[in-house]
């Protein structure tokens, strides 16, 4: 399909507020069937970012499409069958591993699952931590601020860089943060930084300037 050919569809607000729901509801019923299951799980990516985002300033949250979690390996097996007796489906492409949300759902409809201690791909930096680096919001769990961060310098592509910044413009990390760290990690997230600072507004070093 070309751009010549695209159908679109007529504007509409209630489309849009419709997807956030859908996928805000995806990861608390997928949050629900692990807890009830009793396995061990975090929410990882753009939703994590998003909960601990929302802590300092609601307003510099950003819209996510993914929802994704982190599994042990070894629970796989329950945690299909949970999720298979709340409706989703398992399915395996390449080297993905998803949950549809339903038998009809696309990929983009769907609960994404990442391995605890293991690398995505091996010529990763670090391995993804384990789910014991995770914390209890009330109505999931969420990966551990540093763990998240670690991940994010991991994976290092343009969204997560946009991520890391989004946390440094509200004060979620700092320069400080860069020693937490060693080698090229380090080095990733001292560039992030310098990025944030380059690209940053006169108005983002003065709260009243928006106002006036």
């Amino acid at each position: 399909m070309t751009a010549t050919t695209l159908k679109l569809g007529p504007f509409d607000l209630e489309r849009v507020f419709r997807a956030v729901d859908k996928i805000t509801e995806r990861m608390i019923r997928a949050a629900a069937t692990l807890d009830a299951a009793k396995i061990p799980y975090a929410v990882i990516g753009g939703n994590a970012v998003a909960n601990w985002v929302s802590r300092v300033d609601e307003a510099a949250v950003r819209f996510t499409k993914d929802v994704d979690i982190l599994l042990r390996r070894a629970d796989l097996d329950a945690a299909t069958g949970a999720m298979e007796k709340q409706g989703f489906v398992f399915r395996r492409s390449g080297a993905m591993t998803m949950y549809l949300d339903g038998p009809t759902a696309k990929a983009r409809d769907a609960v994404h699952v990442l391995f605890a201690n293991e690398r995505v791909r091996q010529t990763d930096l670090h391995p993804a931590p384990d789910v014991t680096e995770s914390e209890a919001t009330g109505r999931i769990r969420v990966l551990q601020l540093e763990s998240l961060v670690r991940m994010k310098l991991t994976s290092y592509r343009t969204k997560d860089q946009t991520h890391l910044i989004d946390m440094f413009d509200i004060g979620l990390i700092d320069e400080t943060w860069i020693g937490r760290f060693g080698g090229e990690t380090a080095n990733r997230l001292r560039d992030v930084i310098e990025q944030a600072k380059r690209e940053r507004l006169p108005e983002d070093d003065d709260p009243g300037a928006k106002d006036e």
